[in-house]
């Protein structure tokens, strides 16, 4: 492991200035207050933050009361430039935002790559905002903290659930699985779709889950495999799409919040 993956979307899905990126953040998390137990997992979505920024703030804000808990996240999200056959993680030692270098961590890294499907892949991460864009919130939520990203292909979701349970861990831990809901349709079409899928989500129902649905339903079906063999409970905290928060409704992509615990 070596070198920073340096930030590919800053000043274009987030802000490039570290003091904007700061205070955005914090305005979308204040405006997401969350009392309760932080979840074990956590789905959350990742589009520009004018679109989805406070959707992804109602999952973020949850960990809070983790502060000082949580060490280790592991991030499993799609690819969007790239065709993948299962799953890839990165060598470089840190991925870098505007607010700081975030280190992967080497235990996790290992662990990973001992399991079948897993291979150390750069080239998939080079462009990819999936997992970028959930950074900066965590930087602001969490204390001290490493993260293992992984990107993650065309994979059956045992095999993603394996990786999964291979480093679900303890307190310490935290699984976050990036994913967008339903792309392009008006926005009454969209509503009624996401409401299905919320629901498809919601009672484990991982095999009717499909690429029109989620952008990343290949990690969202493994973690979705991992709370049904483990006896977790999933529920909606936002669904909304981009006609809710900053684009038109004639053509809207949907977003989702889900909590696993």
């Amino acid at each position: 492991m070596g070198g920073v993956r340096e930030p590919a979307v800053a000043g274009l899905f987030y802000p490039a200035a570290p003091g904007e990126l700061r205070r955005t953040v914090e305005s979308y998390l204040a405006a997401a207050p969350f009392e309760g137990t932080p979840p074990k997992a956590l789905i959350a979505p990742h589009a520009g933050y004018v679109y989805s920024g406070p959707v992804a703030a109602a999952a973020f804000a949850s960990l809070a009361a983790a502060r000082d808990t949580v060490r280790r996240v592991v991030l499993l999200g799609p690819t969007h430039r790239m065709a993948l056959a299962g799953m890839a993680i990165p060598s470089a030692a840190a991925f870098s935002t505007p607010l700081g270098e975030v280190p992967v961590d080497p235990e996790a890294f290992e662990i990973a790559k001992g399991v079948p499907n897993v291979r150390v892949f750069d080239a998939a991460f080079e462009d990819e905002h999936s997992l970028e864009v959930q950074l900066p919130f965590l930087q602001v939520v969490l204390e001290d903290f490493r993260v293992l990203p992984v990107l993650v292909g065309q994979a059956h979701p045992e095999s993603v659930a394996a990786l999964i349970d291979a480093l679900w861990g303890g307190d310490e831990t935290r699984i976050i699985v990036s994913s967008d809901l339903s792309h392009f349709h008006d926005y009454e079409t969209a509503r009624r779709l996401d409401q299905h899928t919320a629901e498809l989500v919601e009672t484990l129902r991982l095999e009717e889950l499909t690429a029109e649905r989620a952008c990343g339903y290949h990690p969202l079906r493994g973690l979705l495999e991992v709370a049904r063999a483990r006896g977790l409970l999933v529920h909606a905290v936002d669904l909304r799409s981009s006609g809710d928060t900053a684009g038109p409704r004639s053509r809207v992509v949907g977003y989702g919040s889900f909590l696993v615990g």
